[in-house]
This record gives C-alpha cells, sequence and structure tokens, in this order.
C-alpha cells in the first residue's frame, strides 16, 4: 500500500513562495503518476497538479503560471514549487498517487497565506 509524507508548508505573505515535498513508498514510484491536491476550509479537496511517469504535467486553471510539479525518481519524492502566492491559496495541501486510492492520501500539510 502506498504511503506518502508531505512537508514544507507554512505560513507566507502574499506574493511570497513555498515548496512542498512529497516522500512515497510502498509503490513502484518511477511507474506512477503523482498528484498534488489541495482542501480550504469549508471547500471540497481540489487537484492542483499531476506529473506522469514520463514527466508530463497538467495544472488546475488557479495555479497555472505560478505553480510547477516535479518529481525526482531516485528519491522517490514529488515537489510542488508555489509562487506568487495569493490568500486563496492557503488550504491543506496533500500528495497521492494518481487516481487516487483508498488510503493514498497523506496527513497533508497547511499552506497558510496572510499578510
Amino acid at each position: 500500500q502506498v504511503q506518502v509524507v508531505e512537508s514544507g508548508g507554512g505560513l507566507v505573505q502574499p506574493g511570497g513562495s513555498l515548496r512542498l515535498s512529497c516522500a512515497a513508498a510502498g509503490i513502484r514510484f518511477d511507474r506512477n503518476t503523482m498528484a498534488w491536491y489541495r482542501q480550504a476550509p469549508g471547500k471540497e479537496r481540489e487537484l492542483v497538479a499531476t506529473i506522469t511517469s514520463s514527466t508530463r504535467t497538467n495544472y488546475a486553471d488557479s495555479v497555472k503560471g505560478r505553480f510547477t510539479i516535479s518529481r525526482d525518481n531516485s528519491k522517490n519524492t514529488v515537489y510542488l514549487q508555489m509562487n506568487s502566492l495569493k490568500p486563496e491559496d492557503t488550504a491543506l495541501y496533500y500528495c497521492t498517487i494518481y487516481p487516487p486510492s483508498t488510503g493514498s492520501y497523506g496527513q497533508g500539510t497547511q499552506v497558510t497565506v496572510s499578510s
């Protein structure tokens, strides 16, 4: 069963940057599409970005041009570089295989964008 651990969240001012990391285990990481989701208080969980085994990427319209997803197969890790952060990016960010399966999400890492 896949196990993921997210890290790198924190409090940042509008316009700032953060890089999230997600370490995965229990899967053939290099063969799996990975994804970042986020969930803001009172809202449904939404897909932020995906990256395939061949490093093809896809982004939600709300983050295009600001966020970059990448992966390092030698470290079984996927990253989310977030630039030009906005208050509406405030959420709990989750990593998972894609498509998600039961129990594939981690505990998440909190990102708060506020002045």
